[in-house]
């Protein structure tokens, strides 16, 4: 059954809403502590497993120009997608706000170029994954791609949540400007290398194809 752009969207909406909660909530106000990374990846696992049939369960601007550039999108998709990921972040980190503990003061993160290269990485890592287990034909009907794509983002967020705030994701990124803890002056630091990253993996993957 083919879905319409709208259900798609609405979709691409909800998944990508409670990932960004889920990370303004459990991260940046530190409700979940050092669990954080879990809670995180359990929610992106859900939300592929639950949206991935109706919209591919992207979430992510990034991973969706990774997608259209592969041929596994369409063209008139790539805006709404992004516009739609890009809303539901922005609308979570207003929605995280309520859940700030009373006496949290926020401490702004300090992003070095070191955090350029691990978004890079890192959204690369994430972007190949994708493309490997959720948009080829040799592995399409395989029940692990939601575990595989979410237990990239809980490595990443493990490995260098310190040094990137680990958003592999542009409208994470856009959470996290809202939610204050990422200055717009810093911002190119994550947008730059998260699309670039995403970009290089499509490549990568064409050329190993």
């Amino acid at each position: 059954m083919a879905h319409n752009i709208q259900q798609k969207l609405t979709t691409e909406f909800i998944g990508t809403f409670f990932l960004s909660l889920t990370i303004c909530t459990a991260a940046v106000y530190g409700s979940a502590g050092e669990y954080a990374p879990f809670g995180i990846a359990a929610t992106l696992m859900v939300m592929i497993y639950a949206g991935g049939h109706i919209s591919g369960a992207h979430y992510n601007p990034a991973v969706t120009v990774s997608i259209y550039l592969r041929g596994a999108c369409d063209k008139e998709e790539v805006l709404p997608y992004i516009a739609s990921q890009v809303i539901a972040a922005v609308s979570a980190a207003i929605v995280a706000e309520t859940f700030k503990p009373d006496a949290f003061s926020l401490e702004v993160a300090e992003l070095g170029t070191d955090a350029v290269v691990a978004e890079l990485l890192f959204t690369f890592a994430l972007a190949y994954v994708i493309l490997n287990v959720a948009t080829t034909e040799s592995t399409s009907g395989n029940g692990y791609y939601g575990a595989a794509i979410a237990l990239v983002v809980l490595a990443g967020a493990i490995t260098v949540g310190s040094i990137s705030l680990a958003s592999f994701n542009p409208a994470v990124t856009s959470a996290l400007i809202v939610s204050g803890k990422l200055t717009l002056a810093d911002s190119w630091m994550h947008f730059v290398p998260q699309f670039i990253g995403a970009v290089l993996a499509t490549y990568v993957y064409k050329s190993t194809r």
